[in-house]
């Protein structure tokens, strides 16, 4: 049977598509723009060129910059392919020319899916399981960001006040608060243990008391040690302040993203147990249990082997495959 392989190269603004006929003639080559009107005369063009021959339609990202290209794709029924980029990559070394270009790499892409029989098909995937894998991979960037606050606090903190930075866990919501009113040694001596206490019960702190307990009578402590005001303290005491505030509010984030509420692909029990998995390990554990194994991405191998399960997966898509009406 006839068939005409097309080659996306994906970019921010543009993307480039490339048509080869069965015998790797290039039949059409040409830079679009991504948005709908732009790859809807592309996809409408390689359609007429086809003249009813089979398309089939390969691409080397499945999701982010080619997403408005792929959703259009499969609600026109059309048969899309995912090659990996680093496999584009390896593969170019094979080609006459110099230099790299979009138009070259789209005729790399449509070349190797018009010879390879190893390529994953791309689907439009269950909702449910779109939307848990979105919102885990929302929450790891959640987390590396509070990482990244929190070791940055330290360091302020460090600068200036050493013992405090030893004395109190700044992961916690009742020593961050209390950093957001007190930072420097003298103020906390200043204000005394008894009004430090009421700090975070005024602030709605939750376990107030406890917090109270452990985090100011630390911080009174550390004061009490301390009485040298290092140089540039002002400054240091305001990105402390800052810094702290910053940390609240990714662990607020955190906090929302984990809800049941935010989702409901979360309502399920599987993917319940998936959110109150913590650390790295929280993207494999939502792979082997929703879908058991059918959650496949850009990470795995050009041949469909998951590194999780070993089997030969489809990517799945956040869109529903509904044909648009001509």
């Amino acid at each position: 049977m006839s068939r005409i392989w097309v080659g996306i190269d994906s970019g921010k603004g543009h993307h480039h598509g490339l048509a080869l006929d069965m015998d790797g003639k290039t039949l059409l080559s040409r830079r679009v723009a991504n948005d709908e009107p732009e790859l809807l005369k592309l996809i409408g063009d390689v359609l007429d060129l086809a003249d009813g021959r089979h398309v089939t339609w390969a691409i080397d990202m499945t999701g982010g910059e080619p997403a408005l290209m792929l959703a259009l794709l499969v609600n026109h029924g059309q048969e899309a392919l995912y090659i990996p980029g680093r496999l584009v990559n390896r593969a170019s070394d094979g080609y006459r020319g110099e230099g790299r270009t979009d138009a070259r790499d789209a005729y790399v892409i449509a070349d190797q899916a018009r010879m390879r029989r190893d390529l994953r098909p791309i689907r439009p995937g269950d909702e449910a399981t779109i939307e848990l894998k979105l919102l885990t991979g929302r929450r790891a960037d959640l987390v590396e960001d509070r990482t990244r606050s929190v070791n940055r606090l330290r360091g302020t903190l460090l600068s200036m006040f050493p013992a405090l930075e030893r004395a109190l866990d700044v992961t916690n919501t009742g020593p961050l608060k209390l950093l957001t009113g007190y930072q420097t040694p003298a103020a906390i001596r200043r204000t005394g243990t008894a009004r430090l206490a009421k700090w975070p019960a005024n602030h709605t702190v939750r376990n107030a008391r406890a917090l109270a307990e452990a985090a100011v009578e630390a911080a009174v402590e550390a004061a009490g040690r301390q009485h040298t005001a290092v140089p540039g303290e002002k400054t240091i005491a305001k990105l402390v302040h800052t810094l702290a505030g910053e940390v609240m509010a990714l662990n607020e984030q955190i906090s929302e993203t984990d809800k049941p509420s935010t989702s409901r692909a979360i309502r399920t029990s599987d993917a319940r147990r998936a959110f109150s998995v913590r650390g790295r390990r929280v993207r494999s554990f939502v792979a082997r249990v929703v879908g058991r194994g059918s959650v496949a991405t850009p990470a795995d191998g050009p041949s469909g082997q998951s590194p999780i399960c070993g089997k030969r997966e489809t990517i799945l898509l956040p869109l529903r495959a509904t044909r648009t009406s001509s």
